[in-house]
C-alpha cells in the first residue's frame, strides 16, 4: 500500500475506515505509520527479500504492517487468521519469517505457535502493549522512529500461501524486481485497468485481508488515492447498509456472499440504495449460474468475474454481458496461454473437460518446496496447473467443472461434483453444500452431499429425501447424491474456499488410497 504520493496530495483524506468501529486513518497517518515500521525492520537487520509473517483478523493496523514491507523490499506472508497454532507454526517456519506480527485477539494462538518457531526473532502485537521478552507492542516498538521514508526504499510484495484445501499449504513466491515502491508491479497495472479503478473511488472490502484478492484490491485503491471501507467480518445486510452509507463504487466478493444477500427478505434487499456501485468483482470459488443471474438482475450489468490461481499461472475474465452470452463461463484468457489437456497431455476437443494448464503468465515457484513446484509443472517445465478441470467453447471461453482432486470415480464414470453443489445451494432451505465421493464396495465411490440448512430449517430424513428428489429433477442419476448428511456449519473459509477435504476425510478414515 504505497501512500507516499497521496500523503502529500490528500493528507487528511481517509485512506481507510473500519466499518463497525468507524475508526478512520488518513493518508498522512498511514504514511507515517508504515515509515516507522519500515525503520523498525531495518533496525532489526531486515534486508531486501527477507520474510516476515502477519497473523491477524481484519483490524485498523493490518494495512500498515503490509505497507511497511512493501516499502522495505520484503516478502510478507499474510496467514489465514483461523488457523491453529500448529498450522500457523508450519507456515511461519516454511516461509522463513524472521518476525511475526499478530493482534491481541490472536496472541494466545500465536504464543503457542512460537514454541515451535525457533527462528522468529521478534513478535509484534499490532494493537497491544509490551508483553514480555520477545513480544512487543507495535506502538511502543516504533515510538521515536522517523515518520519519513527509509533511505533504501524498494518494492516488496506479499508471499501468500495456498489455502491448503488439497494438502499442505504452499507459499507462492514471485520474483521481485529491484524498483522503487512508487512503481507498482505489472500485474497490478493490468488489474487496475481491467477493474476500472479510478481516483476518488470508494472500495468496500468484505473479505479477510489475508487473502490475495483483498490484498490486491485494497492496494490498488490506495495507490489510486481512493478510500477503503474495511468490514471486520461479513454480514449480508450490513454490506448493503455500507454501500448506501459511503456511496461505495467498487467491491470484490465471493459467491457465498452473493447467495447470502439473495436470501435476505425482499423488503430488506430493496431497502438500500445501491446505485453508486460501478464495479462488483467476484472470484475465489465457482458461482452457481442461478445465483449469478439473480445478482445481475438485482445489481445490473456491473458484475465482473475472473479466474486466476494465486500462483499467477494465468488469468481469465468476463463482464456481465459476456457471461450472459456464455452462461457459466469464467471468461476468456487475458494473461497466459491456456491449454486443456487429457491424462496423456493431449489437447481435449472443444467442449470436452480436461486439466487446465497455462504457459505461465508470470514466473512463480512454491517457496521452499521444489518437489511441489515440479508436480505443478508439465514434464518439460513449460506449463503449470493447480489441478482445475474445465473445457473451452468454440468462442474461446473457459468453463470450470471441478478440481481434479475432488473428482468422483463411481463405477468407472468420472463425476465432477461442482454441478451438484451449484444446484443444491439454490434450494431455498439450503445455505451451503459440499459434494464429494465416499467409499462404496461395489462402485469404488458413491456421491455424498453434506449440506448446511438455512436458519430455522431442521435437518431430518424427510429433508434429505426432498433434496435428493430436487437433484433428480436436474441431474443424471449417477450425479445425484445417494445420501445426504447435515452440518450446522460447513468448514468454508471467509475467502469463499471450502475445506472439503476435512469433510471427505471423515468418510475415508485412515485409508491412503481412494481405490476400494
Amino acid at each position: 500500500m504505497f501512500t507516499g504520493k497521496h500523503a502529500h496530495l490528500r493528507p487528511l483524506q481517509p485512506a481507510f475506515i473500519m466499518a463497525n468501529s468507524g475508526e478512520s486513518v488518513s493518508y498522512a497517518e498511514l504514511e507515517a505509520r508504515t515509515n516507522r515500521l519500515a525503520h523498525l525492520f531495518r533496525n532489526r537487520g531486515m534486508k531486501r527479500l527477507d520474510h516476515y509473517a502477519i497473523y491477524m483478523e481484519n483490524n485498523s493496523r493490518y494495512l500498515e504492517v503490509c505497507g511497511a514491507g512493501e516499502k522495505a523490499g520484503l516478502y510478507f506472508t499474510c496467514v489465514n487468521c483461523y488457523l491453529t497454532a500448529a498450522e500457523l507454526a508450519y507456515i511461519v517456519n516454511n516461509s522463513q519469517s524472521r518476525i511475526l506480527i499478530t493482534s491481541v485477539a490472536k496472541l494466545d494462538v500465536a504464543r503457542e505457535a512460537l514454541k515451535e518457531c525457533p527462528k522468529i526473532e521478534l513478535c509484534i502485537v499490532a494493537d497491544g502493549a509490551v508483553e514480555s521478552d520477545g513480544i512487543v507492542g507495535l506502538k511502543e516498538a516504533t515510538a521515536g522512529l522517523p515518520k519519513t521514508p527509509i533511505a533504501d526504499q524498494s518494492i516488496g510484495t506479499a508471499m501468500l500461501y495456498s489455502s491448503g484445501t488439497t494438502g499442505r499449504p504452499k507459499g507462492i513466491l514471485r520474483p521481485l524486481a529491484e524498483q522503487p515502491p512508487s512503481e507498482q508491479l505489472p500485474l497490478f497495472d493490468f488489474l487496475q485497468k481491467l477493474w476500472q479503478y479510478r481516483e476518488g473511488m470508494i472500495y468496500l472490502s468484505p473479505a479477510p485481508l489475508y487473502h490475495s484478492a483483498p490484498q490486491a484490491a485494497v492496494n490498488l485503491t490506495i495507490r489510486m488515492g481512493g478510500t477503503v471501507i474495511i468490514m471486520e467480518s461479513f454480514d449480508p445486510q450490513r454490506y448493503l447498509e455500507l454501500v448506501e452509507q459511503w456511496g461505495v463504487t467498487h467491491s470484490q466478493l465471493v459467491p457465498t456472499m452473493f447467495s447470502r444477500m439473495l436470501k435476505l427478505p425482499e423488503g430488506v434487499r430493496s431497502r438500500y440504495d445501491l446505485s453508486s456501485l460501478e464495479i462488483a468483482v467476484h472470484a475465489a470459488a465457482p458461482c452457481p449460474a442461478a445465483v449469478k443471474e439473480d445478482m445481475i438482475k438485482w445489481w445490473g450489468p456491473i458484475i465482473h468475474e475472473y479466474y486466476g490461481a494465486t500462483g499467477g499461472l494465468g488469468f481469465t475474465a468476463c463482464n456481465s454481458a459476456e457471461w450472459l452470452a456464455h452462461r457459466g463461463t469464467v471468461g476468456k484468457v487475458l494473461l497466459g496461454d491456456l491449454h486443456v489437456l487429457d491424462e496423456n497431455m493431449k489437447p481435449c476437443p472443444l467442449g470436452t473437460p480436461g486439466t487446465v494448464w497455462f504457459k505461465t503468465a508470470s514466473a512463480f515457484e512454491y517457496f521452499n518446496d521444489p518437489d511441489k513446484t515440479r508436480e505443478a509443472r508439465s514434464a518439460d517445465g513449460s506449463m503449470s496447473t493447480v489441478g482445475d478441470v474445465g473445457y473451452v467453447d468454440k468462442d474461446g471461453y473457459l468453463y470450470l467443472t471441478d478440481r481434479a482432486t475432488f473428482m468422483i470415480i463411481s463405477g468407472g464414470v468420472n463425476i465432477y461434483p461442482q454441478e451438484c453443489e451449484n444446484l443444491l445451494i439454490t434450494h431455498p432451505k439450503i445455505a451451503d453444500a459440499a459434494v464429494f465421493g465416499v467409499p462404496n464396495a461395489d462402485l469404488g465411490e458413491e456421491v455424498k452431499a453434506v449440506v448446511q440448512p438455512m436458519p430455522g430449517v431442521k435437518p431430518c430424513a424427510e429433508l434429505a429425501e426432498e433434496l435428493i428428489g430436487f437433484c433428480s429433477q436436474s441431474l443424471s442419476r449417477q450425479k445425484v447424491p445417494r445420501s445426504i448428511d447435515f452440518e450446522e456449519q460447513l468448514p468454508r473459509l471467509p475467502t469463499g474456499k471450502l475445506y472439503k477435504r476435512l469433510l471427505r476425510d471423515r468418510y475415508w478414515g485412515n485409508k491412503t488410497s481412494r481405490i476400494v
